[in-house]
């Protein structure tokens, strides 16, 4: 398949419906950190773009919306793709960006690169979207806060060793700071930044 195909085929085939079914679970994801959810894999984003990343992308991004993409994403057909599907224009500058894509493997970088908000308005930060190898099966990590009862476990495979450091500095900003959602294939995780995160003992 040709890059050009490759950009211009896998979006929603019904855009309304999906978007809106996938905007629930995703307020879902964020009223109940942690808790996986599975997408219908009604969409075909060029790799190295998971199916859940990319119905994500498809249901957030639009042309007021500027998009950060990782080194392997943005040298794939996936900024053609995106930009025919949703129109949302691509930035290079962290900070800038609504919405931030990284693929699996890759390196994060301090999540204080990116747009944190204002104190007026704290809701103008960046979501991150970082694709793992697995949501599934890894060191277990205790979450607490807003939307868990007393403690949740998750146990990703892939995060970087920096996350959980990255990821406190990020929750002192609060109210300001990222939202980050994890990803894999076709399920996905919320973590709000309300959410504190912290190596479980063995």
């Amino acid at each position: 398949m040709g890059l050009k195909t490759e950009a211009l085929t896998g979006g929603f085939a019904e855009p309304v419906f999906h978007a809106q079914s996938v905007f629930k679970m995703l307020m879902d994801g964020m009223a109940r950190p942690g808790t996986i959810q599975t997408v219908q894999p009604d969409v075909a984003p060029p790799a190295p773009l998971g199916i859940a990343a990319g119905t994500i992308a498809l249901t957030l991004c639009d042309h007021d919306t500027p998009v950060w993409l990782s080194q392997g994403l943005a040298k794939s057909a996936v900024p053609e793709w995106l930009g025919f599907h949703t129109g949302a224009p691509l930035t290079t500058e962290k900070a800038e960006a609504r919405f931030a894509f990284t693929e699996a493997g890759t390196a994060l970088s301090s999540f204080g690169l990116f747009a944190s908000g204002t104190q007026e308005y704290p809701d103008r930060s960046t979501t991150l979207i970082i694709e793992l190898a697995e949501l599934e099966g890894g060191r277990r990590l205790a979450l607490m806060g807003p939307g868990i009862q007393s403690v949740t476990e998750m146990a990703p495979i892939g995060l970087p060793e920096t996350f959980l450091r990255l990821w406190t500095e990020n929750c002192a900003l609060f109210p300001r700071g990222v939202d980050i959602v994890l990803t894999s294939a076709k399920r996905f995780l919320c973590l709000p930044r309300t959410t504190k995160i912290t190596a479980t003992e063995i």
